[in-house]
């Protein structure tokens, strides 16, 4: 808990989410500095997100904004996971080369 919030660490979060195949490539993903929380870059698998916590990173060269609904006790199915998060990823811009996409 940070502050009386209930919160988990970011690597496992993405792991129970299956947002990631394994805890280790998140935390990998994490280190590297391919997540941000809440617009500011993590760095370390061992930051905490709780439920209202904004998650933005590039899965299969799409960039995906998640808001954190709860916090998972397990790995479970799909669509266990899918219920931790909303995605909010804007929709892409037409107007935009390859609709918004990143090269």
């Amino acid at each position: 808990m940070e502050g009386g919030r209930a919160t988990l660490r970011l690597d496992k979060w993405l792991w129970q989410a299956r947002l990631f195949r394994t805890r280790s490539l998140a935390a990998r993903q994490v280190a590297e500095g391919r997540v941000r929380v809440n617009g500011a870059r993590a760095t370390r698998p061992a930051a905490v997100v709780g439920p209202g916590d904004t998650l933005t990173l590039v899965r299969a060269g799409q960039v995906l904004v998640l808001r954190v609904l709860a916090l998972g006790n397990r790995r479970g199915p799909a669509a266990e996971a899918r219920a931790l998060y909303a995605d909010v990823t804007p929709l892409p811009d037409p107007a935009m080369p390859h609709g918004g996409a990143l090269d």
